[in-house]
């Protein structure tokens, strides 16, 4: 796939699905209104800024990456032909499923919606479910050892402080 083609499929991509679960269902279910801040705690709203500042760039340096290190994109369908394995991926292997929680997480504090925290905790679930179920026997069968060095040195979920040098 040329670089081109993999940028212009992953910015398809990034609108239907990062656009929908992190955009379109938060709006739907907020309207974007603010609420009360959690816990009276005002200083939340602060905090959901900058989750859901971080969640948007680095998505958008994920997608980027897939598109010019990988020659594919996220969707399933069209896949990086190489594994990806540097910049947020040296610290944490699902670096956009983390960034789109933290987009949402970011929005449920900044706006004191409950339902919108609510609709994070069932995207963890369905997101790991599809990393587990799927996409780690998936890329363990396609990219074999190299997979299996990065899966056994960067966390699939908590990033780690120090970035991951390869072999």
């Amino acid at each position: 796939m040329t670089r081109t083609r993999a940028l212009l499929g992953s910015l398809v991509f990034l609108v239907l699905a990062p656009g929908t679960v992190a955009g379109l269902v938060p709006w739907w279910l907020s309207r974007w209104a603010q609420q009360p801040p959690f816990l009276g705690l005002a200083p939340l709203r602060a905090a959901g800024a900058v989750l859901l500042a971080a969640g948007v760039v680095a998505l958008l340096d994920s997608f980027v990456r897939f598109a010019v290190r990988g020659l594919g994109t996220p969707a399933p369908v069209l896949p990086p032909g190489r594994l990806v394995v540097t910049g947020l991926y040296r610290h944490v292997r699902n670096p956009m499923y983390v960034a789109i929680l933290s987009a949402v997480l970011g929005q449920a504090l900044l706006l004191g919606e409950r339902r919108v925290l609510g609709w994070g905790g069932v995207l963890w679930l369905a997101f790991h479910l599809f990393v587990v179920g799927y996409e780690e026997p998936t890329l363990r069968s396609k990219f074999g050892a190299d997979y299996d060095a990065f899966r056994a040195n960067v966390p699939r979920w908590i990033p780690r402080l120090t970035p991951w040098r390869g072999r």
